[in-house]
Order: C-alpha cells, then sequence, then structure tokens
C-alpha cells in the first residue's frame, strides 16, 4: 500500500491542531481537564496514525494507543521509552469524556497528557518524510 505524502501530512495536520486545542482547553474557563485530555489521546493517535501509513500499513479503526505502538514494532521500528509510555493516553479516548464512575482527571495530570502527546507527535514528525 502506497500513500502519497499530502495524505500523511493532513494526518499530522489533525494531531497538531488536536495538540492545540488540549493547550487551548486547559486555558479555558470551564473546559474540563477531560476534555484536554481527550484531544491529547487524539493528537497522538493520528500522530501514529500518519507514522503507519507513511509505512505502508492500514491503520486500523482504533483509539488504542498500544495497538498502534505494537503495529510499528511489528514493522521494525524502534520506539523509544517516551514514546512507548503514550498507551496511558488510551483511557482519556471514550471513557472519561462521558459522566461516570471514574476519578476526576486533575489539571496535573491533563498537563502530563498533554506532555506526552507533544512528545509522540515530535517523535513522529522526526520520522515522517515530507510530501
Amino acid at each position: 500500500m502506497s500513500v502519497p505524502g499530502d495524505v500523511v501530512q493532513a494526518w499530522l495536520r489533525r494531531a497538531r491542531s488536536d495538540l492545540e486545542l488540549a493547550r487551548l482547553a486547559l486555558q479555558a474557563s470551564g473546559v474540563l481537564p477531560e476534555d484536554a485530555c481527550f484531544h491529547a489521546q487524539q493528537c497522538a493517535e493520528k500522530a501514529l496514525k500518519a507514522l503507519l501509513l507513511q509505512a505502508g500499513d492500514d491503520p486500523p479503526r482504533t483509539h488504542a494507543i498500544d495497538v498502534l505502538l505494537d503495529r510499528l514494532k511489528v514493522r521494525g521500528m524502534h520506539i523509544p521509552d517516551s514514546v512507548d509510555s503514550a498507551f496511558t493516553l488510551t483511557e482519556y479516548a471514550v471513557q472519561t469524556r462521558y459522566p461516570g464512575e471514574w476519578e476526576p482527571v486533575t489539571s496535573e495530570e491533563a498537563h502530563q497528557a498533554i506532555d506526552q502527546a507533544a512528545r509522540v507527535l515530535e517523535w513522529v514528525e522526526g520520522r515522517v518524510v515530507s510530501g
């Protein structure tokens, strides 16, 4: 499967947009930290899917970051620990987006999620060939 570079770049644009939304959410009055975490998770997910596309892999329809990381590993890609730990962002994909029986996310946790997403995006951008 060969994917045009502009498709990969489109996924990265969406990842960057989600990272910016996550950062803005923490500054906005009345926005829950959970919503910032959701956008952080989306950033990491879309960035990893961009890298999979560039590698010729059709990304699965999943929000599970560990599944995406495992697919990259199967393709022989070394994932640094700072990126591999992004699997923790998966919990923000669905569960915390709705009221439920889970501990509220703190502002500190949201900052950590955003930092993690930024590390994933930076790592991916360093590996994606400009298209």
